[in-house]
């Protein structure tokens, strides 16, 4: 899944304790990770996967690839946005 989706949370939630790390930062899970929920299931724990979709580079930052603070413009990421808006969504009239 695409990181920071909530993929440890959920894993968490259904094992009712911290079983897998969390963070509101891409990258807390750096590996994979098997947690044993109950005799019979097994869940695995994954590092976010963003796979290259020809966008430009303004849009991985969007999909969650790319830490904010990791960004060294950003103001490409910032226009992608306003792209995505209506006008009138935007200019407030």
């Amino acid at each position: 899944g695409y990181p920071n989706v909530g993929k440890s949370s959920l894993i968490n939630s259904l094992k009712r304790s911290r079983a897998c790390g969390v963070g509101a930062m891409p990258g807390v899970t750096r590996c994979l990770q098997a947690v044993q929920l109950d005799r019979h299931i097994r869940l695995l724990d994954c590092p976010g996967v963003v796979l290259d979709s020809g966008d430009p580079p303004a849009a991985a930052p969007l999909r969650g690839a790319l830490a904010p603070q990791r960004l060294r413009d950003p103001l490409g990421p910032a226009c992608a946005i306003l792209r995505r808006c209506p006008a009138q969504q935007v200019s407030g009239d």
